[in-house]
């Protein structure tokens, strides 16, 4: 498995916007591996996006934010949509609208 680390300081301080925009990246790539059948590429995103996920609920926990229900709901459909044949089609449009308001911000 690929290691990976990110910079928790540096991603409490990013917006709503951006970690969940972030978060979709993570979702997009999974998902997309998986659909090319790149199996180790598909894990490691998706190992990557989970992370991401952990950390922002763990966040989000912490700051009593609404929403926590629906991050670890998204979470939950992510899992299922890799590892097994069952991938939901509304989930990469759901994380794509973070993306696009945080582009918007800008």
């Amino acid at each position: 498995m690929i290691e990976h680390r990110f910079d928790a300081k540096k991603w409490a301080e990013m917006s709503l916007f951006d970690q969940m925009g972030n978060i979709g990246l993570e979702v997009k790539r999974a998902l997309n591996a998986k659909r090319q059948g790149k199996t180790k590429q598909s894990q490691a995103a998706f190992y990557r996006g989970l992370d991401l996920i952990d950390e922002t609920a763990r966040l989000w926990a912490i700051k009593q934010q609404a929403g926590l229900k629906e991050l670890l709901y998204a979470r939950e459909l992510f899992a299922e949509s890799i590892t097994t044949s069952k991938i939901d089609p509304t989930l990469e449009t759901y994380f794509m609208q973070y993306a696009i308001a945080a582009r918007l911000k800008r």
